[in-house]
């Protein structure tokens, strides 16, 4: 099967910029108040919820990976990118990372009992949005819950040059929230919570987070 072109560009691009990535992006505990808020109910909503462990897709270097972990969440990572992977697992020895696709996670359906999507899935156009979301619906297990976090807008960007200047290939593609949480609804997640935040130094663009969960029940037609 032919590999999707914007997955290619992906990699591509990410195994250049990684070590510039590693060295710019901070570590969880220098995130924004909001941010680490989310985190940490995500964590402990997956660590109430007893469902499996949590996969961290598109972990770049593994730092929110082994936040969570510190945070007692039985967390692992998946990237696309082979040089972030060897980053994760030299930074990070005692976590497992692996290569991989969000679109398709080669994992058993309902075998998480969380998924996190940290700033990832902004690479994908939007017309493929509806399979990523699916996938994640198949891994988890009932009851178990996603956290979802982007820049939102309405915005389609084609950078020449990621971080420290080195040139990448991918495309960026902004969703308002609200469309986004209609995706993760019509994938069968139902969305229980959201947080927008407006531009504020450091921040230079609106973000949201949306927690969602796979519902324990089929819903009732």
């Amino acid at each position: 099967m032919t590999e999707p072109s914007h997955l290619a560009a992906v990699r591509t691009s990410y195994d250049t910029v990684a070590a510039a990535y590693a060295e710019r992006v901070p570590e969880p505990a220098r995130m924004d108040p909001l941010s680490r808020a989310m985190l940490a109910a995500f964590a402990e909503s997956v660590r109430l919820a007893g469902r499996g462990p949590v996969a961290d897709v598109g972990c770049g270097p593994g730092k929110v990976t082994a936040h969570l972990a510190e945070a007692g969440v039985d967390a692992f990572g998946v990237d696309l990118s082979f040089a972030m992977v060897s980053l994760a697992r030299r930074a990070h020895p005692h976590l497992r990372f692996v290569q991989g696709s969000m679109t398709a996670l080669g994992l058993g359906g309902g075998t998480l009992g969380g998924v996190l999507a940290w700033y990832s899935t902004h690479h994908t156009p939007p017309a493929l949005l509806p399979s990523v979301f699916t996938e994640f619906h198949r891994v988890l297990a009932p009851g178990g819950r996603l956290l979802w976090g982007c820049h939102v807008g309405d915005e389609h960007r084609r950078p020449t040059e990621g971080y420290g200047g080195h040139p990448v290939s991918y495309e960026w593609h902004l969703l308002p929230e609200e469309r986004v949480a209609e995706l993760l609804e019509q994938a069968g997640l139902e969305v229980t919570a959201r947080l927008v935040q407006e531009p504020e130094p450091p921040l230079t663009r609106r973000y949201a987070c949306l927690l969602a969960r796979r519902p324990s029940r089929r819903r009732a037609a």
